[in-house]
């Protein structure tokens, strides 16, 4: 019951908001900068992460959830991956509970409706959303639904509660996949 709780808690904090974003076409070759420290293409996902200072409680969730070694897979992985600052947006105390032994699985759920298979590059998103009129459908490893649409340049993702992230940071990619840095978590219904 207190997970259900926790779950009805988070999907009440997510808003919709208006940041700026980076080149969404990107360039694979090119370092790119997270967290004060450069990403690179040869490591994984999670080699990477842990070392960008703004996505320490993503990291600490991926360890508490066991997904570790899932995201060190061959993949490949699209991972949004929300900012330490989005983790800051779920009301007082989620996190802390989130991590908790007995909240394993709802934090499970929570993390994999970050993730979908394959390697989408921030201009394979865009090629979606034009080819889908506005709109493409994602389907995560959860099995939960994303919505991705434009805002300008911004790409904006959309979870089953009607919460909105924006990347912030697209196509920094790894050697199991690319991460595109979002700026709200996403809540699964």
């Amino acid at each position: 019951m207190k997970s259900i709780s926790v779950a009805i808690l988070l999907m009440s904090a997510i808003t919709l908001t208006n940041c700026s974003s980076s080149n969404m076409m990107g360039d694979s070759s090119k370092p790119v900068m997270v967290g004060g420290a450069q990403m690179f293409s040869t490591k994984n996902i999670v080699e990477n992460a842990m070392n960008s200072s703004e996505h320490t409680t993503l990291v600490a969730a991926v360890k508490a959830a066991g997904l570790v070694e899932t995201l060190q897979g061959a993949g490949p992985f699209t991972v949004f991956a929300p900012t330490n600052a989005a983790f800051d947006l779920l009301p007082a105390g989620s996190v802390d509970l989130l991590v908790k032994p007995y909240n394993k699985m709802t934090l499970t759920k929570i993390l994999t409706s970050h993730v979908v298979a394959g390697r989408m590059s921030g201009a394979d998103l865009a090629k979606m959303i034009k080819d889908g009129n506005g709109s493409a459908f994602l389907t995560t490893l959860s099995g939960h639904k994303l919505m991705l649409s434009r805002q300008g340049d911004a790409i904006l993702i959309k979870d089953e509660n009607g919460g909105t992230a924006q990347v912030t940071t697209a196509n920094v990619f790894q050697s199991n996949g690319v991460i595109h840095v979002i700026d709200h978590v996403l809540i699964p219904s």
